[in-house]
């Protein structure tokens, strides 16, 4: 199954399907483990303190995002 990735009302992407063949690297090249996860949110807010991923600050902090994909 192919990695399928939604941008969820006012909050992360949500990255599910094939997870563990994802490739996703932090800024010096380390790859993050992804192995055996269903499902990962990626913040769209930038005040999470997991960057890249989400750790529910959008929620706290008011975060309202344009949902236009077009």
């Amino acid at each position: 199954m192919a990695v399928e990735m939604v941008a969820l009302k006012n909050g992360p992407f949500q990255l599910t399907g094939d997870i563990g063949d994802l490739c996703l690297n932090d800024r010096d090249g380390n790859a993050y483990d992804l192995s055996g996860k269903p499902k990962v949110y990626l913040c769209r807010c930038g005040a999470s303190s997991m960057k890249p991923f989400c750790d529910g600050q959008h929620a706290k902090i008011g975060f309202e995002a344009d949902e236009s994909a077009g």
